[in-house]
């Protein structure tokens, strides 16, 4: 996992529990996992609206290049 080994993870762990203690840790991890969870919804919420407009654009060119056809 991103090049660590299992004796790195555990050292960064304790120098997390040493900095923050016991009590903050769960809140710190909580706090983490909320921010990402919203990063990741806005993250596709804008890919959502992106190929919302793409497919609203392909369709606008679709239906002027059947009136200059047609």
């Amino acid at each position: 996992m991103f090049g660590m080994g299992p004796w790195e993870l555990a050292l960064i762990f304790l120098v997390l529990l040493l900095l923050f203690g016991a009590k903050r840790l769960p809140d710190i991890a909580r706090g983490m996992g909320k921010g990402i969870r919203e990063f990741k919804s806005a993250v596709k919420d804008t890919q959502d609206e992106i190929k919302t407009s793409m497919n609203e654009k392909d369709k606008k060119a679709d239906s002027t290049d059947d009136k200059k056809n047609g």
